[in-house]
């Protein structure tokens, strides 16, 4: 009788301890399973609360600064000398001489003797009429400014300002090297030059002049 009631506690003690130990391996796992989930989710919610994502730059349409604006500017070459990239290496008479829009200008550049006036000047602004704007003229006009060599050089020299114009400081009235001046209205990307020339392609980049393509022949004052 002794022997059987000290083997009852013994059973019980191990089926206890047993039972005990059952309970924290699984119990103990969870809970700290639990535990670390919710302190990674909550470190990792802190921290993106502390580093929130950069917020995302809408679109926009202004004009970019230095970057060419306009609808003629498509018709430009898209590689090659006569290109934006290669005009900007180049000196503004050999920049459009590679330019098929504006080849009966420099025809006229060449018969006035400008090449190098214009490829040595430091900072300028070129209005640069397209060969449209030439075609606007009467043909016999073309030829007789053609023909005179100081008229042509006074026309053409009329179509220079002595300074970078950015499209910011475009508008307003501004000195040219034939002494009068040629007057801008407007904001980018629509400029018109003494009310008559409309800026199709600008800001166009060479060596040493700022370019804007335009539909008219300026002419200076008598």
């Amino acid at each position: 009788m002794t022997t059987i009631l000290r083997r009852k506690p013994v059973t019980a003690l191990l089926a206890g301890g047993l039972l005990a130990a059952t309970l924290t391996a699984c119990g103990g796992g969870d809970s700290s399973s639990t535990v670390s989930g919710k302190t990674a989710t909550t470190a990792a919610t802190t921290g993106a609360a502390a580093n929130p994502a950069p917020a995302m730059e809408p679109p926009t349409t202004q004009a970019v600064a230095g970057k060419p604006f306009g609808a003629a500017c498509a018709a430009v070459p898209k590689d090659g000398a006569g290109s934006f990239q290669g005009m900007a290496a180049d000196p503004v008479a050999t920049a459009a001489s590679n330019n098929p829009l504006l080849s009966t200008l420099v025809t006229a550049v060449k018969t006035a003797g400008l090449v190098d006036t214009l490829n040595s000047a430091k900072n300028i602004t070129v209005f640069a009429p397209t060969n449209d704007a030439f075609a606007k003229l009467p043909k016999a006009d073309l030829d007789a400014v053609l023909a005179d060599k100081e008229k042509l050089t006074k026309i053409l020299t009329y179509h220079v300002v002595p300074q970078r114009l950015a499209p910011a400081a475009l508008a307003g009235a501004h000195k040219t090297l034939e002494t009068h001046d040629v007057t801008v209205t407007g904001t980018t990307p629509d400029f018109t030059a003494n009310g008559v020339a409309k800026v199709l392609c600008g800001d166009v980049t060479t060596a040493n002049a700022t370019v804007y393509i335009v539909d008219t022949v300026l002419m200076p004052a008598s």
